[in-house]
């Protein structure tokens, strides 16, 4: 039912909101499909937001605030039907890089990437993305997978002190091996085997419930909600779990700790940072960023794109390169008015969308309005 007539950038430099080509078509049978859709993201973006968070070395809360946003954002300005937008690995570990750990950095470079990504929009310069060969980017993809991996190895043994620094990671993990917390290993490799047997069978499940008797159409409903809702599940068991120790005076696995609740304020970043040794300036803090100033919205530019294209082929409909910029840039300047970090399109969710059978970007609203409620 879904499709955005090509738009020539060259010949409309400020095109209409997207959102109303489809709104005044919009039909009554999708609804039902964009909500399923968009609780199935959220359930899906929560347990997510909190993992991105850490591995971007923020209070986890951080993860939460940056999840919102873009859901808004884009449902009235994209022009893909699945894509959404939020934290994602390859971007958490960028700001990792070059924000220091500093919630205020980390907040700033989210509205910069965003006005250089709003700029090559009305610019029209989505073309020079074409010029960044595959290899380069699959090369970046590869490393990145294995850092972020290995990233992960410390958290799953139960060892705290590690350093961050991918090298150092590695000998001080391996050094450190026998120090594993027998209880955060078993569990997280519990959930770790849980999440793949869901994967597993999600895979394996077809595409539409079978014409069969009620009791099998359950049955396909349920084991369809647990396998799309996985990491949601996981999250909630493994909490349970630890709850359940915590409830009888033992506790044998690390804990996060408690996560402030409520909304951000809604005010614009920060151009200035108090430290122990006097106030660091907005010049200061972009001389610290450097090189992250670049790379952060391009790769954001990249992978949203990417994953934009890559479904609308799959799906059979046309996405306008320019407008995706336009709605990247103004999710992120946006979004840092509510202390989010950068965010860009997110490949998991995304397929989770169009697994789900979302019909329109509508299901962006449902994923949007849900994930505030959880925080």
């Amino acid at each position: 039912p879904w499709g955005v007539p090509a738009m020539p950038g060259s010949r409309c430099p400020r095109p209409a909101l997207p959102i109303l080509r489809w709104l005044p078509r919009y039909s009554r049978a999708w609804l039902p499909l964009d909500l399923l859709a968009g609780l199935a993201v959220g359930l899906t973006t929560v347990p997510q937001a909190l993992a991105y968070a850490e591995l971007a070395g923020l209070p986890l809360q951080y993860g939460l605030y940056s999840s919102f946003m873009g859901c808004f954002v884009y449902c009235f300005l994209g022009t893909a039907k699945d894509v959404t937008l939020g934290p994602t690995a390859i971007m958490s570990l960028l700001v990792s890089s070059y924000a220091f750990h500093e919630p205020v950095y980390a907040v700033l470079l989210t509205f910069l990437s965003g006005c250089i990504q709003l700029a090559m929009g009305l610019l029209h310069l989505g073309f020079l993305l074409d010029f960044i060969s595959c290899p380069v980017i699959k090369g970046f993809t590869s490393a990145a997978s294995i850092t972020i991996s290995f990233n992960q190895i410390k958290n799953i043994l139960g060892l705290q002190g590690i350093p961050r620094q991918f090298f150092l990671q590695v000998y001080e993990t391996l050094r450190r091996i026998g120090e594993t917390r027998a209880g955060d290993a078993v569990l997280g490799l519990t959930c770790l085997a849980a999440l793949t047997g869901l994967r597993a069978m999600k895979s394996h499940l077809p595409q539409h419930a079978p014409a069969e008797p009620l009791a099998v159409r359950i049955s396909y409903l349920i084991v369809w909600i647990s396998a799309t809702a996985r990491n949601a599940l996981v999250v909630l068991f493994a909490g349970l779990v630890a709850y359940s120790f915590q409830v009888m005076g033992s506790q044998p696995f690390r804990l996060t700790g408690s996560i402030p609740q409520g909304l951000p304020a809604f005010r614009p970043p920060r151009f200035s940072l108090a430290a122990p040794n006097g106030t660091v300036p907005f010049q200061s803090m972009v001389e610290d960023m450097g090189v992250g100033l670049a790379v952060v919205p391009l790769m954001g530019l990249l992978e949203t794109i990417a994953i934009a294209k890559a479904f609308a082929s799959q799906n059979g409909y046309r996405i306008d390169p320019n407008q995706e910029l336009l709605a990247l840039g103004v999710a992120n300047v946006l979004g840092s008015f509510v202390s989010s970090y950068p965010v860009t399109g997110s490949f998991g969710r995304t397929a989770v969308n169009a697994q789900s059978g979302v019909c329109t970007p509508a299901g962006g609203l449902v994923t949007g309005t849900a994930l505030p409620l959880g925080v």
